[in-house]
């Protein structure tokens, strides 16, 4: 058991990608708080693992006050926090518009920012001081492997992403002194949809072709990883970014 009686805040839990880190913190012992802005969503997957051992919390990632009454809850209900995947962010979801950087709106952009790197920020300092107490925690930032290969038509959502990766790392700094790791995930194309659609399907399927593993990603190839940076066997590994993409990017 990697996470035995250990409390991580998924943000973004309740759909895709989010709802396997939450699945997979579960199953490795760990006790799960479940945090979207979707509130049914999070209730559905704290209703799925079950036993206890997870909580649902309708949270708005770019709201301060919202992230403070996650951690809060988080506290109240289990006595700490050890770790924080923050997952929610605006892209598969919560669609991005897919055109060239000239015809995105201001909103869009904005929107995309606040909650993809401001609400990173707003996550981090609302566990950072349960972490801080107790001169222990893991915090793991998504990101994306689209950082490496500048994907056209998406320019916002790449550079929110580029931006987590040096917001980490100077987190990591900050800090370590307090004994608080801070790592990213780059994630590739991932069929994360519940129900994809025939364009979504071939739109995962495109980058088959230059991966060193030829197939199509999936939520559960994320979860080792997660797990591995949340966990004492990444107890001396901080401000790294590990690219989860079957080979279609080395760095």
């Amino acid at each position: 058991m990697l996470l035995e009686d250990r409390v991580v805040i998924v943000t973004g839990g309740g759909h895709g990608i989010g709802r396997a880190y939450c699945l997979g913190v579960a199953q490795e012992g760990g006790r799960v708080v479940v945090a979207d802005i979707d509130g049914a969503a999070a209730d559905s997957v704290a209703e799925e693992i079950g036993d206890h051992r997870a909580i649902a919390v309708q949270a708005d990632v770019s709201r301060l006050s919202s992230c403070q009454e996650m951690a809060k809850a988080a506290v109240d209900r289990f006595g700490r926090i050890d770790g924080l995947i923050n997952n929610a962010a605006i892209f598969a979801t919560v669609p991005i518009s897919r055109v060239g950087f000239q015809e995105i709106s201001e909103d869009e952009w904005d929107r995309t920012m606040e909650v993809n790197v401001k609400g990173m920020w707003l996550c981090c300092r609302a566990v950072a001081p349960a972490m801080q107490e107790r001169k222990h925690g893991s915090i793991v930032n998504i990101s994306s492997s689209t950082v490496l290969s500048g994907s056209a038509t998406r320019i916002h959502y790449v550079a929110s992403k580029a931006a987590v990766i040096g917001f980490s790392r100077v987190l990591a700094r900050e800090l370590g002194p307090d004994n608080i790791r801070v790592n990213t995930i780059a994630p590739g194309s991932t069929l994360s949809e519940a129900n994809p659609d025939e364009e979504t399907l071939k739109m995962r399927q495109r980058n088959v072709g230059i991966r060193a593993l030829a197939r199509v990603e999936l939520p559960g190839d994320l979860v080792g990883t997660a797990l591995y940076l949340l966990s004492d066997l990444s107890a001396f590994v901080t401000g790294q970014m590990i690219v989860v993409a079957g080979g279609e990017a080395m760095y």
